[in-house]
């Protein structure tokens, strides 16, 4: 099918007239997906996958989602912001490889002052 225009629906049935796809038909192609598969997803998965996906992109505003996935409350769409296990590991394994600053006082202050204060320099 050719691309929807501005006033069309996204969604559209390719059974018999070309109409808007309701929640109901789209229920059923999910049910024919997964006996076909062999799997356990619902429609309910996948929004949650679009959601957590929309929530982490930096070119939408968490109100932008917020509106999208009609959340009466911002609250609700922050859950979606949730790190993962492997985005916390990445970020860990980064920061402990990345070389420490180096450590430097201003000028004028003696050694022995510093080290009574911060202790040995390393």
């Amino acid at each position: 099918m050719r691309n929807p225009g501005p006033a069309e629906q996204i969604w559209r049935t390719l059974r018999g007239d070309t109409r808007p796809l309701t929640y109901w038909a789209f229920r059923r192609i999910m049910q024919r997906a997964k006996e076909i598969l062999g799997t356990n997803r619902t429609l309910h998965d996948l929004r949650h996958t679009a959601a957590v996906r929309m929530a982490n992109d930096p070119q939408l505003t968490l109100p932008e989602v917020q509106t999208i996935l009609r959340h009466q409350h911002l609250s609700t769409t922050e859950g979606y912001l949730q790190p993962h296990i492997e985005e916390l590991h990445d970020k860990l394994r980064e920061h402990f490889t990345r070389p420490r600053p180096q450590v430097s006082y201003a000028v004028g202050y003696r050694d022995e002052d510093i080290e009574a204060v911060f202790g040995a320099r390393n």
